[in-house]
């Protein structure tokens, strides 16, 4: 008798495997589904492209950003800063008016201006061709301590070397207070004050020359006035002694004064000579000795009064090579007219002379450093955090603008 085999335990058939779906180009791709064979393959997510605009992002800030992050945080090196202040003063301080004060204005006085040449001269080629050859300035700023990027060639120009200078002193003149405030950079705290020390010792220098130079100037100019006054008078008294020599006459005033004195006396005599002979003609006959006597005396007064006469005047013309007396005042006059204005020059020459002296030595200027430079402990710069946010700042601003920029571009077209 045949057996039936039970259904129940008839042997099982083999699970047809599902089917998976392709694509089209022939990969199978694996749902994820619990009843997955262990061995099959897992899924794979579709990769998208980097988009236009997180491409820029990436070159216009990220990478920028990356780049100053390895600069200021791992290569950057440490600047140190020696502060000094400074302000120049006058023997004699200016006075304030009372209607500036109320006007707002002051007038500019020479240690004023010379404070503001001081500070322009801190940042000018002078001060480094002063201090290269003892300082030795390219050597300072190319130290080993330095990094390539803030480092100076040893072989920089002088211009090169001018624009690093004005990058590492930082002058500042305050109108407020009439301070000079100078800030210098260096990468070592030892060159730093080394810096700062020479700049005060080229500054005091330099307003030294300028007080020199007003000095010479102005007392000069007085000095130069009193030579030529001085020199004018030596002319004014050798032209009155030739004149004395030539004339044989010290004072021809005196002389002019005695003249006349005498020629009042002549007159007298010969008025009275005259009275006295009208007077015996009425007594006694014409040819008595007494009155020829009288006659002979009265022609010679009258031949003295011409005489005397044709010397103080020329009352025709001269009939000698000698002048008169009165052509001879004219000449000493002029030499003595001349004499007194030198004099009078000289004495002014003389009080302006001192006037300058003084007025220069109330107007020297001097520095007054009240902070001097000392040594920094404590390195100032880079500034690097806030740098990396200015740059990162900076680099987004450019690439939202430039987004914007490219999305109106579009809208429009």
């Amino acid at each position: 008798m045949m057996v039936r085999a039970h259904p129940a335990h008839s042997a099982p058939e083999a699970a047809p495997e599902p089917q998976l779906p392709q694509t089209r180009n022939g990969a199978t791709i694996t749902r994820l589904f619990p009843q997955l064979p262990g061995n099959a393959m897992l899924p794979r997510l579709p990769v998208r492209p980097l988009s236009a605009r997180g491409l820029s992002f990436v070159l216009v800030v990220a990478g920028p950003v990356a780049v100053a992050a390895i600069y200021y945080l791992l290569i950057a090196a440490n600047q140190y800063v020696a502060e000094f202040r400074l302000s120049l003063r006058t023997v004699d301080q200016p006075r304030v008016e009372a209607l500036a004060l109320f006007s707002g204005g002051t007038n500019p006085t020479s240690a004023v201006s010379e404070s503001q040449i001081v500070a322009q001269y801190i940042a000018s080629r002078a001060i480094v061709d002063d201090l290269d050859p003892k300082l030795d300035v390219r050597a300072l700023f190319s130290v080993p301590q330095a990094d390539w990027w803030a480092r100076l060639s040893r072989s920089a120009s002088i211009e090169r070397l001018v624009r690093y200078w004005q990058d590492q002193v930082d002058p500042f003149y305050d109108q407020t207070t009439g301070t000079i405030i100078v800030r210098t950079r260096a990468f070592t705290p030892e060159d730093a004050l080394a810096l700062a020390q020479a700049i005060v010792g080229a500054s005091e220098k330099l307003v030294n020359d300028l007080s020199a130079r007003s000095r010479r100037d102005t007392v000069g100019y007085a000095e130069a006035e009193v030579t030529a006054a001085e020199t004018r008078l030596q002319a004014a008294l050798a032209a009155m002694a030739a004149f004395r020599d030539r004339a044989g006459i010290i004072d021809p005033a005196k002389t002019a004064d005695a003249n006349a004195t005498l020629s009042t006396k002549l007159r007298d005599d010969l008025l009275k000579a005259n009275a006295r002979l009208a007077t015996m003609k009425a007594v006694v006959r014409e040819e008595t000795p007494a009155i020829r006597v009288l006659r002979a005396r009265i022609r010679s007064l009258e031949a003295e009064q011409r005489e005397l006469a044709r010397e103080m005047t020329a009352t025709s013309a001269p009939t000698s090579a000698t002048p008169t007396l009165s052509q001879q005042m004219g000449s000493y006059e002029a030499l003595e007219a001349e004499r007194k204005f030198a004099e009078t020059a000289y004495q002014h020459a003389l009080e302006a002379l001192d006037h300058a002296r003084e007025n220069a030595d109330r107007r020297h200027v001097y520095i007054e450093s009240f902070v001097p430079p000392s040594l920094p402990q404590e390195s100032l710069y880079p500034r690097r955090w806030r740098s990396l946010g200015t740059i990162a700042l900076v680099a987004f601003a450019i690439w939202a603008i430039g987004c914007l920029a490219v999305q109106s571009i579009r809208d429009h077209f």
